[in-house]
């Protein structure tokens, strides 16, 4: 936390409800950040993206960008 704090971060994730302390956070850069994390989630349903099978970085960017576009197209 102090690290953080070190750096002057804003927080992206809302607290718990659990949690005793109140902090703000901003709920737009929230939502853009779970939209991108699902995203990620997303493609890597596909097996040869979550493991990295291919030796070539343009095979697998390939590859990356061929499940992005199907998942854009859903």
């Amino acid at each position: 936390m102090r690290a953080i704090a070190a750096a002057e971060a804003i927080p992206v994730v809302p607290r718990r409800t659990t949690t005793a302390s109140w902090r703000r956070f901003d709920a737009a850069l929230y939502k853009d950040r779970n939209a991108v994390e699902r995203f990620f989630s997303k493609i890597k349903h596909f097996r040869r993206i979550a493991t990295r099978y291919d030796k070539l970085a343009r095979n697998y960017l390939g590859f990356t960008n061929l499940v992005c576009a199907l998942k854009w197209c859903k």
